[in-house]
């Protein structure tokens, strides 16, 4: 069914492509897109979107981070949901972009922007009710919560949730679930050491479930887990939450 808006048009939804989805994982933002559209939705990606800013504003850089997002403001400019397949990154745009622009001319644009942001799986089921129907084969996984997602946005349970639709998919939870995995953007350069100490925590967490794959809502996460597995020689695919889920309703 078309969603349509009150002038009879198709509704707009925004897509923030993310640097790690747009550089490293493609398919994972076009499946993520190709099920907006399957809502009926008009999905608009702008083509002068560029990073969140969050890499400048965690290593303490505010007036880039500002140059960043002011960016972001002017290219979603038009009054459409922004969908963003990132805990992290619809974490610094919902929650940070504000606080980068308080007392500033800005700061209204900011937070109507702010306004607009949501994180996939939640716009999927909190804004479309999505209702999905599995047809794939039996399998089991595993999930990994992005600290973002989990302490930022709070939008874990929209994401298990669609899990939970796919009647061929057995979640098992990690033990650990609440731990980062190590990644933190710039922490991993700064901190290397404690770093690969947390993601072998992660993988070994992860290999106790006897899942056969381990997905996520973050990218980030995604890259760390799953370079380290593939160094250790573990046999435990990563995906993204979107590319699993469009695989299992439409592969």
């Amino acid at each position: 069914m078309v969603k349509k808006v009150a002038n009879g048009q198709t509704q707009k939804v925004y897509f923030f492509g993310t640097c790690l989805m747009d550089a490293i994982y493609p398919d994972a933002g076009m499946a993520a897109i190709r099920l907006l559209e399957s809502q009926g939705l008009d999905v608009v990606f702008p083509e002068g979107q560029s990073c969140c800013g969050q890499p400048a504003y965690n290593s303490g850089f505010p007036k880039e981070a500002r140059a960043v997002a002011r960016q972001q403001i002017e290219v979603f400019s038009k009054p459409y949901p922004v969908v963003v397949p990132s805990g992290s990154c619809a974490g610094m745009m919902k929650h940070h972009y504000p606080e980068l622009f308080v007392g500033r001319p800005e700061e209204a644009a900011a937070k109507a922007f702010a306004a607009r942001v949501y994180e996939w799986s939640e716009y999927l089921v909190d804004v479309l009710a999505v209702n999905l129907e599995d047809k794939g084969q039996p399998t089991t996984i595993t999930w990994h919560s992005s600290c973002h997602a989990t302490r930022e946005m709070g939008i874990i349970r929209h994401s298990k949730a669609l899990i939970r639709q796919l009647k061929n998919v057995k979640l098992v939870e990690l033990q650990r679930e609440s731990e980062c995995c190590g990644f933190g953007g710039t922490f991993a350069v700064k901190q290397p050491a404690i770093s690969a100490a947390m993601v072998m925590d992660k993988v070994a967490d992860i290999v106790n479930t006897g899942a056969s794959a381990v997905v996520s809502g973050d990218c980030g996460c995604l890259m760390n887990i799953s370079g380290a597995m593939a160094h250790l020689g573990v046999s435990v695919a990563g995906q993204h939450l979107a590319e699993f889920i469009w695989e299992r309703t439409h592969g």
